[in-house]
């Protein structure tokens, strides 16, 4: 009787103290998710070819210090932000969007408080001077029906020296002449680097100037990438080929 005893303690004691691993294992990565790193997927190509559809990355909390919306759900715990510190041309940062303070959107810091923004003829233009545009080749792309596609790609370099990719999928498209956008004071201009097919800062409609106090934090690394969201690359019934469908050479890439 005794030994059953025993072992039925020892039983009971085993589960316990795996129970306690795995509560502290979540509070751990609770802690890190809320306060320093968030993973984030991309579902969409506005930001090519800098992160593609199926990118998961982590942005830093601690980029940019702490509002309201550095938590779930947005508390209204404090105003403005804590340990701040301000995004930088050229951050690819995670945002609230300004028009539902909830919805989050990636794109890139182009416009600082102050700052004049206007593109012509397609070129990013700056407190009234041009921004260097080198045509750097082609991305490939992929439409519904499986067929690619080449898409111009070229080099843009911000005032800072921060150096990016580029799409320009067509002349003139709506948003390649805009008028300019004079950045208020406590906000930043947001654009996509797949200039032609992203909704952004210049669309003031629907994204707008965006407040200091909604950004998130800056996209870091990716840590996985796969092309389960582009069109006809996941295959559910051939899961043999799966591997294929993820990007190996993405794995832990930094994000520029």
């Amino acid at each position: 009787m005794s030994i059953e005893s025993g072992s039925k303690r020892d039983n009971v004691n085993g589960l316990w103290e795996t129970g306690k691993i795995i509560i502290q294992a979540l509070i751990l990565a609770m802690i890190v998710r809320v306060f320093f790193y968030q993973p984030f997927n991309i579902p969409s190509g506005s930001m090519k070819d800098t992160l593609l559809v199926g990118d998961y990355l982590f942005v830093s909390k601690l980029s940019y210090g702490y509002s309201r919306y550095s938590f779930p759900w947005g508390p209204p715990l404090f105003k403005g932000r804590v340990f701040a510190s301000k995004p930088k041309r050229g951050d690819v940062a995670v945002f609230k969007l300004p028009r539902d303070n909830s919805t989050d959107y990636i794109k890139r810091v182009i416009g600082l408080p102050g700052d004049e923004i206007q593109m012509v003829k397609g070129v990013l233009h700056i407190n009234g001077k041009q921004i260097p545009k080198r045509r750097a080749g082609n991305f490939i792309a992929r439409r519904e029906n499986g067929l690619t596609y080449r898409v111009p790609k070229f080099e843009e370099t911000l005032p800072n020296g921060v150096k990016y990719f580029v799409l320009d999928a067509e002349p003139n498209a709506p948003f390649d002449n805009t008028r300019v956008f004079k950045v208020p004071a406590g906000h930043y201009f947001m654009m996509g680097d797949n200039r032609d097919n992203s909704t952004d800062s210049r669309a003031q409609w629907g994204v707008g100037f965006v407040p200091y106090q909604n950004f998130v934090g800056r996209a870091e690394i990716i840590f996985f990438s796969g092309a389960f969201g582009e069109p006809d690359a996941f295959r559910l019934l051939t899961p043999w080929r799966w591997p294929f469908d993820i990007r190996w050479g993405r794995f832990f890439d930094l994000v520029r």
